[in-house]
């Protein structure tokens, strides 16, 4: 029965609450925890109980954090925390939630071409960004790689990694996976990024093929068929891997670090090319027949291998081998292994320690390439370090100078400062959207930034800054011009003519010029639903989307003639007046003196419905004592 691990569930170290376990390693366990300071979840890589008093150990695994700790890259797990709590060592790191690249070849065997390449790449970019830190990881290889959902590579685990040139022992012993080994780490030898790129080249194989490119019953047994062994094409296990590919495998795969990729991006350029369909360089060509041309210094069976072509075209037909004597020679080193395998390793150390202690010369590499100095710096058994600074003429990456100076002879493994340009002095683009202009250039110009004024028509307010190029945050360096979009308004249009038309056509004509349309209806004498004014009017412009109010008749208005006989004149008047009608008074003679000054009858009469404002006629008695005559019209 399963003994539960006690750390799960406890708070370690007063902060971290451990959720579960994720893994274990020789020198440490892995677990999932929640940080309870900033509320998010990080893997916890705690060093072993047997190794916690062990110094070794203790060194690499502070290594380890200090190594990936300044390494900030989208490609490495980020390290948040280091210390010491309950007796023992923990790294605090990010927690990515995926499988190893080795669990996912376990699982789903060699990967698709694409994805091959593109995982290879990533892996590279972590790499480039590594050595030109100076940092070389020293054990790349698919278990230190973690692969999330969405294809997105990290690469973790820097225990082992030093910055420069470095001893691959410790105590007599390899380290690192013996699978995964560069020779010059089989033999105890100095490494550099080369020997990065080639357990990059034994993962790209892995990838394609599922399997690992040596392999034997013991690591001394892989080991020496790293050290002597030519190996196998991919395609040989694989045939619809390309030719290229092969030579950028192989390439990588070659027993000498100078006939290897130089860095990360020389590898990368290649990959990239295979990606677009294009053939890898020349050089990567020569390379790759020169590795295939060699005969393997173990007596291995002969393997059926894809053709190789050299770069002039012709097939590559590699030379017979001879059988060699190899296979006792095997055993007798698996043998002396067995027996005390610390007096190889202990000789080369005593032979590189007395090659060491002669004084070299110090190589001259100010005006290079950070990449190239680096490797001429470790080419010559001493550490680079690099240190970055600003400079408004030398071209970013370029040396601009080196202590000690070139020809200075000091002793092997002593440091070299190499000052690098960073190019012109850098600077963060401000927001400035939503600003007026004047406000934006001058936020602009306090950064050290030059603004570029592009007027465009917008329904943002006239004179304000509706997007900017480079956008906010953005390091550029300083004096770099900025592209800000100042808003000139809308654009204005011609507004259609549509007077006179019905509402309806008049809205559609409106409507597909882009305005949009308001109605207000108005008594007009017009007939009903037809648009008697418009504004704006049809000769005027204004922006799409903008409205146009319409006035449109709905015909004229009516009113009922109210009853106003028996009334006096002006009472008369003015109910009529009141009611929205005109009124003509008419007077006319009457013998009655109870008629005089009333209205005796009306035209129209009252009840009547007429348009409003139209003419009633009243007519008015007017007494006259025995005289009859016409009646006579007045209006007042």
């Amino acid at each position: 029965m399963a003994t539960p691990d006690p750390l799960i569930g406890t708070l370690f170290d007063n902060r971290y609450q451990i959720v579960g376990k994720l893994g274990a390693g020789g020198m440490a366990n892995v677990y999932l925890a929640e940080d309870q300071e900033l509320g998010r979840r990080v893997a916890i890589k705690i060093l072993n109980d047997r190794h916690a008093g062990d110094q070794q150990f203790i060194d690499r695994f502070r290594r380890e954090a200090q190594n990936a700790a300044g390494l900030s890259h989208r490609n490495i797990v980020s390290i948040y925390d280091r210390g010491e709590a309950e007796g023992t060592y923990y790294i605090a790191m990010e927690y990515v939630e995926g499988r190893t690249l080795k669990e996912l070849i376990v699982s789903r065997g060699p990967s698709p071409i694409r994805i091959a390449i593109e995982y290879t790449r990533q892996i590279l970019s972590a790499l480039r960004f590594a050595h030109r830190n100076g940092i070389v990881h020293r054990d790349i290889k698919p278990h230190n790689v973690i692969v999330d959902a969405e294809g997105h590579v990290r690469v973790m685990d820097f225990g082992i990694a030093r910055a420069g040139a470095s001893q691959m022992t410790e105590t007599g012993s390899i380290i690192g996976t013996a699978q995964y080994l560069s020779p010059e780490q089989a033999r105890g030898a100095p490494v550099d990024q080369t020997s990065d790129i080639y357990s990059t080249g034994v993962v790209l194989y892995e990838l394609l093929t599922g399997t690992v490119p040596f392999t034997g019953d013991t690591p001394v047994e892989i080991a020496m068929k790293h050290l002597s062994q030519t190996p196998e094409p991919p395609s040989a296990k694989r045939p619809d891997v390309p030719r290229d590919l092969d030579y950028v495998v192989l390439r990588a795969l070659a027993k000498d670090p100078a006939e290897r990729y130089r860095n990360a991006e020389e590898m990368d350029a290649d990959l990239d090319r295979i990606a677009r369909g294009s053939v890898v360089s020349a050089e990567t060509a020569e390379a790759a027949t020169s590795v295939l041309s060699r005969p393997s210094g173990l007596d291995e069976p002969t393997s059926v291998q894809a053709p190789v072509r050299t770069p002039s075209g012709r097939p590559y037909e590699p030379a017979p081998r001879r059988r060699a004597r190899w296979p006792r020679l095997l055993l007798l080193l698996g043998l002396v292994a067995a027996l005390g395998a610390g007096g190889y390793y202990a000789y080369d150390r005593i032979s590189d320690e007395l090659t060491s202690a002669k004084p070299v010369a110090v190589p001259d590499v100010e005006g290079l390439r950070e990449s190239l100095a680096l490797k001429q710096v470790i080419d010559a058994g001493l550490v680079p370090a690099v240190r970055r600074v600003t400079h408004d003429t030398v071209m970013e990456g370029l040396v601009i100078e080196q202590d000690p100076k070139a020809g200075e002879r000091i002793d092997k493994g002593n440091a070299v400062t190499l000052i690098v340009s960073q190019g012109k002095r850098k600077t963060r683009i401000p927001e400035v959207r939503g600003k007026g202009l004047a406000d934006a250039v001058q936020a602009l110009a306090d950064a050290g930034l030059k603004a570029r004024v592009v007027e465009v028509n917008s329904d943002k307010e006239e004179g304000t800054v509706t997007a900017q190029e480079p956008r906010s945050g953005e390091s550029v360096e300083e004096g770099a011009v900025v592209r800000i979009n100042v808003s000139k308004g809308p654009k204005l249009v011609p507004v259609p003519s549509i007077v006179n038309l019905s509402y309806d056509p008049a809205a559609a004509i409106l409507q597909g010029a882009g305005f949009v349309v308001a109605r207000n209806e108005v008594e007009d004498g017009s007939a009903p639903g037809t648009v008697i004014a418009q504004s704006p009017g049809g000769t005027e412009t204004a922006p799409r989307g903008s409205t146009v109010t319409l006035q449109v008749s709905k015909g004229p208005s009516t009113t009922a003639v109210p009853d106003v006989t028996n009334l006096d004149v002006e009472s008369a008047s003015d109910t009529l007046v009141s009611s929205g009608l005109k009124v003509v008074v008419v007077s006319e003679d009457t013998a009655d003196p109870a008629l005089d000054g009333v209205v005796v009858s009306q035209d129209p009469p009252g009840g009547s419905v007429v348009r409003a404002g139209a003419r009633v006629t009243i007519f008015v008695g007017s007494f006259v004592s025995g005289t009859t005559g016409p009646p006579v019209e007045t209006v007042p």
